[in-house]
């Protein structure tokens, strides 16, 4: 179902940029203008240039963040700071980092992937996207035509196979990159350009659906942009790609694909992580309320009781007992063997006491939560969290939500009760991590989660490849 090809992606030159760590960014969606500022000052190659520019006094329609990135661009590529692959390419990469005081790996496979609609079932999203967001990353493609950081997808191979071939692939040669950056994370990559390899992947990957995990925005941008391309007809310059159209074994176990030339702007650069892999980390995303009308906590605690149970838990001062209490949430949440995960969750709104919700047992999920959304949507933590509470006692509905003038998202939990104890909001919901296999099942079934419902984690870097189209 999913098509994938090796791309000739553009790297940074060691000649002009020895340090990676100095050049790559985070994702734009997690970078404020401090942040920007910084990464600006720590390098004039940094690819925050081109990725999330600036907005300046007296920018216009000629002159604004997007043309400035084609511009640099155009000069990094003629100044040889960013050099093009010598032939297509798959790029294997692991990213190392810590959690829970152990060392984890996490292994992917940057590639091309064509665009399908998610009507299709071969791409299938899992969260709602904002249009402001959409606007622009188009404006951006428009003016570079390339992808400067991939969508972060995964897929299921429960045999990692395609891990396989790209390890052996890879062998015992040194990592075409190897750098740890400022947050301690090891990176590698090896360019896999072998040709029986490359086809392997793409047969191996052929039947499987490919679920985004972060990124919707920058693959419904890709979309909207090709169904732009299509509309003002092919040109002689348009960027033409090798594509597989066909793969399958011969009897002696070698790979044979058939090929044809695609416009580039068909596809767009994925990371690819396997369901199975043991570095996949999803952490919880926790909301932050404010400007409730007429909130009163007390009346809060007694209407909640209508569906949870509430348990108090006095705060020490120093607040030590904070992660205990997050660890006995995270344990009445998780599934028992042939029972299904618990709807549990914290709460604070200051007075140094933590409640502890617990969705009551014999409620019907099926006759309480929306009658149009299938059960895996409604047993979904921030599902139960959005509707049977946020909306419902505290009248933040979804256009509400959208505005962002009432939640906040965080992953920080002493910050968040912080923040409540200085008034900066009314109070604080805590969530246990949504699962791979709810992303995965809700997706399948066509549905889309409420915003903010994963974080997938470590992010993925910003300039290790960019895919010109």
């Amino acid at each position: 179902m999913a098509i994938i090809i090796p791309i000739q992606g553009l790297r940074y030159n060691p000649a002009k940029a020895a340090k990676l760590d100095e050049v790559v960014t985070p994702p734009y969606d997690v970078i404020d203008a401090a942040a920007q500022e910084g990464l600006y000052r720590r390098h004039p190659y940094n690819i925050i240039r081109l990725e999330y520019g600036k907005i300046l006094p007296g920018d216009d329609e000629n002159n604004n963040r997007y043309t400035r990135a084609s511009a640099d661009l155009c000069t990094w590529l003629k100044e040889e700071v960013l050099v093009s692959e010598t032939a297509p390419a798959l790029y294997y990469y692991e990213q190392e980092f810590s959690r829970a005081g152990e060392r984890v790996v996490r292994s992917c496979c940057i590639c091309g992937v064509r665009l399908e609609p998610y009507e299709k079932g071969v791409v299938l999203p899992h969260e709602e996207t904002m249009p402001k967001h959409k606007a622009d990353r188009l404006a951006l493609m428009r003016a570079c035509t390339a992808n400067f950081s991939p969508v972060f997808s995964l897929y299921a191979d429960q045999e990692k196979r395609v891990d396989r071939i790209l390890r052996q692939a890879a062998g015992d040669r040194e990592p075409d990159i190897h750098f740890t950056d400022r947050n301690g994370e090891t990176h590698r990559m090896w360019v896999v350009q072998d040709a029986g390899a490359i086809g392997k992947v793409q047969e191996a990957m052929a039947g499987r659906r490919i679920f985004i995990a972060d990124g919707h925005h920058r693959y419904e941008t890709a979309l909207n942009y090709k169904r732009e391309r299509e509309l003002s007809g092919q040109s002689p310059a348009d960027r033409l790609v090798s594509a597989s159209s066909s793969c399958s074994t011969t009897p002696q176990g070698d790979s044979c694909c058939s090929s044809g030339a695609d416009p580039a702007y068909n596809y767009v650069m994925m990371t690819l992580v396997n369901l199975y892999d043991p570095g996949l980390v999803i952490l919880p995303t926790h909301r932050l309320v404010k400007n409730v009308a007429g909130f009163d906590r007390n009346r809060l605690i007694e209407q909640l009781k209508e569906n949870f149970s509430v348990e108090e838990y006095p705060l020490t001062a120093d607040r030590s007992n904070l992660q205990d209490f997050l660890s006995v949430m995270c344990k009445r949440g998780k599934p028992h063997p042939g029972d299904r995960k618990k709807n549990v969750f914290g709460l604070y709104t200051g007075d140094n006491k933590l409640y502890l919700l617990s969705l009551i047992d014999e409620r019907d999920l099926a006759g309480i939560m929306p009658q149009d959304k299938p059960p895996s949507w409604q047993r979904l933590d921030v599902a139960v969290l959005h509707t049977l509470i946020i909306e419902k006692y505290l009248g933040i509905c979804g256009k509400l939500r959208a505005r962002a003038e009432h939640i906040t998202y965080t992953q920080e939990e002493e910050g968040a009760l912080a923040a409540v104890d200085r008034g900066e909001y009314q109070l604080v919901f805590f969530l246990n991590p949504t699962l791979v296999e709810e992303v995965t099942e809700v997706a399948a079934q066509g549905e889309k989660m409420p915003q903010k419902s994963t974080f997938f984690y470590p992010k993925f870097i910003t300039g290790l490849v960019i895919n010109p189209l």
